[in-house]
């Protein structure tokens, strides 16, 4: 279970939950593989937790360009 970020804090940055899932899990695998952290601190230990701290705090969004792309 998420504690923090709270799921209606991150759907404020994201329109949905399957789009929020997606850009975690994505940016989790980019975490997973070495790429460098946006933040300077984070809560959570886990790289999706961290993933989605960096969408609460603004720094994480879908590119608006890959969205048009359907």
């Amino acid at each position: 279970m998420i504690l923090y970020p709270s799921v209606d804090d991150l759907l404020k940055q994201v329109n949905s939950r399957y789009s929020l899932i997606m850009l975690a899990s994505k940016r989790a695998h980019e975490l997973d593989a070495g790429a460098a952290p946006m933040l300077s601190e984070y809560k959570s230990v886990k790289t999706i937790g961290r993933a989605m701290e960096e969408i609460a705090a603004g720094d994480l969004m879908i590119d608006p360009d890959e969205t048009d792309k359907d």
